[in-house]
């Protein structure tokens, strides 16, 4: 049991390490930090949604932005999509479940807001259907993505891609790097 622990260990290590020489990914971190912080300094919302651990991603994303990161500071404004049981529930029984995000972010997105979908495989299609929302809406769209980047990838204004087959490893390195963007949110407004 070991060996695995410490495999698992050097696994997660070795995608991080990967991401460090990933220009592309540093620069779209960057990027995608400074419109959040573009998006909360011109009083717009972040509208977030994720699946399974992807949306609890989302969740605590969220926790991290509306109470605090590392520093005292205003509480700025977040919606997620996937916290609403009972939106989500109906919205599913109504409609289908890839219109779950979707329907609600008709509701809930405001040109100027900053939509941010969290999908390992970047397949996701009622993520998919969020963007497309989010940018008839003229909302900013980002997504945090595992593998290639899927269809997602290709339609967001700021993707980042972490180039992994392994969801778990993919998961990982989304905490990390939700982290990482609020603490600099918070180094620049807070």
């Amino acid at each position: 049991m070991r060996e695995i622990i410490r495999q698992r260990i050097n696994d997660s290590i070795a995608v991080k390490q990967e991401l460090i020489g990933n220009e592309t990914l540093l620069n779209a971190i960057d990027e995608l930090s400074n419109e959040i912080i573009r998006t909360i300094d011109s009083d717009h919302k972040l509208i977030l949604c994720g699946n399974g651990g992807s949306a609890s991603d989302a969740l605590h994303f969220a926790g991290e932005i509306v109470g605090r990161f590392q520093k005292e500071r205003p509480a700025w404004p977040v919606v997620v999509l996937n916290a609403d049981v009972a939106t989500l529930t109906a919205i599913a029984n109504d409609y289908g479940y890839d219109d779950v995000f979707a329907r609600q972010a008709e509701g809930h997105i405001n040109a100027g807001d900053l939509f941010i979908g969290i999908s390992t495989s970047g397949d996701s299609e009622n993520v998919y259907r969020a963007v497309e929302v989010a940018k008839k809406k003229e909302a900013k769209t980002a997504a945090l993505l595992g593998k290639d980047g899927g269809k997602i990838g290709k339609q967001v204004d700021y993707p980042i891609i972490v180039p992994c087959m392994n969801t778990a490893r993919v998961q990982e390195s989304h905490i990390m790097l939700i982290h990482i963007m609020c603490e600099i949110v918070e180094e620049k407004l807070g």
